[in-house]
């Protein structure tokens, strides 16, 4: 009979208590109960003997006065009910741990310290204090629970020899994805190329643009930061609105599409001088008339060269979607 107790108990509590707990537990049921002071010995420490009564699996019987107290455990499905309940108590004041964890999260973070003049809810902010842009920049990165993107090109307020790379945190490492778009300008500097490498190198996926208007910083669909100036420094957007964010997000996507991946292996351009020119700027969507007035060819020209270019790639009937195609494929330079 005991033997089939114990084999119930081990069903109903293997994973759910710790082995050590489960051995203590199984030894006392084999026993049926033992002397309070024995207890310890006999299910490996005090320890044990306080987890066992705390968790509800054992009580403490008294017959008597004049009868020393013993260590009993209770039927094992009574056991399993007491553990749940314990259970279900350091789950609710971990919950509240954790709540109040975020609280204190949310009121530290600088974009959620205003000054008196501002709301606590307000959803836009503009910062103009340059200390505080670089304050919030890098605090934001640390909002990312899932996925953290950003916008760069070159507007930028030092030289960019004096630039120094900052790679993603370590904590995104299998938890936030990082995702970064560069202008191509970017990797045709050493350092900027450098700084683009030691990004990726430490877990970044990077992709190159001909052009990128503006810097941007979004964390997940919740908040993001824009720039009110080119370099961003002087001025800037901080945005917790869902639905704006949300919609930088889709924007950010559509330009990760386009993008090509940095370091992709380009392939050898089968267009001549002239188509390359054209093509140049058939990425930019511009109608041939505008590249005829730019490259100083005729009208006519450049019409067979951009329909020579599109019949190649596959793509009669859209000059921008042209250009994307032949970004992807290497073909510009």
């Amino acid at each position: 009979m005991g033997s089939e107790v114990e084999q119930k108990a081990t069903r109903l509590l293997k994973g759910i208590v710790s082995d050590e707990l489960l051995t203590s537990y199984t030894r006392l049921l084999a026993e049926g109960s033992c002397p309070r002071d024995e207890a310890p010995d006999l299910l490996g420490g005090a320890g044990q003997v306080k987890e066992l009564t705390e968790s509800g699996m054992a009580h403490i019987q008294s017959s008597g006065p004049a009868l020393p107290q013993r260590l009993v455990p209770v039927p094992p499905d009574l056991a399993l009910q007491g553990t749940l309940a314990d259970l279900t108590r350091r789950l609710v004041a971990d919950q509240e741990r954790l709540l109040d964890g975020q609280r204190r999260i949310a009121e530290s973070h600088p974009w959620t310290s205003s000054a008196a003049t501002e709301s606590a809810d307000r959803l836009v902010r503009i910062i103009t204090d340059r200390e505080e842009i670089g304050t919030v920049s890098r605090a934001l990165i640390r909002a990312a629970r899932h996925d953290w993107m950003t916008l760069d090109n070159q507007s930028m307020e030092r030289p960019i020899d004096e630039l120094t790379a900052v790679p993603p945190p370590q904590s995104f490492d299998g938890h936030v994805r990082c995702r970064a778009i560069y202008e191509s300008s970017c990797a045709g500097h050493p350092v900027g190329l450098r700084s683009i490498e030691i990004a990726v190198e430490a877990g970044e996926e990077a992709r190159l643009l001909p052009r990128i208007g503006m810097k941007m910083k979004l964390a997940d669909e919740s908040i993001a930061m824009l720039p009110l100036t080119p370099t961003g420094m002087s001025g800037a957007l901080l945005i917790r609105s869902s639905v704006i964010a949300g919609a930088l997000r889709e924007y950010f996507e559509m330009l990760w599409e386009r993008a090509v991946p940095f370091g992709a292996a380009c392939a050898e351009s089968p267009l001549n001088e002239k188509e390359q020119k054209v093509l140049s700027l058939l990425v930019e969507g511009v109608s041939d008339t505008i590249i005829a007035k730019r490259t100083g060819m005729g009208l006519s020209t450049v019409r067979r060269h951009s329909a020579t270019i599109r019949a190649k790639l596959g793509h009669n009937n859209h000059h921008f979607a042209a250009g994307v195609a032949a970004a992807r494929r290497g073909w510009i330079k």
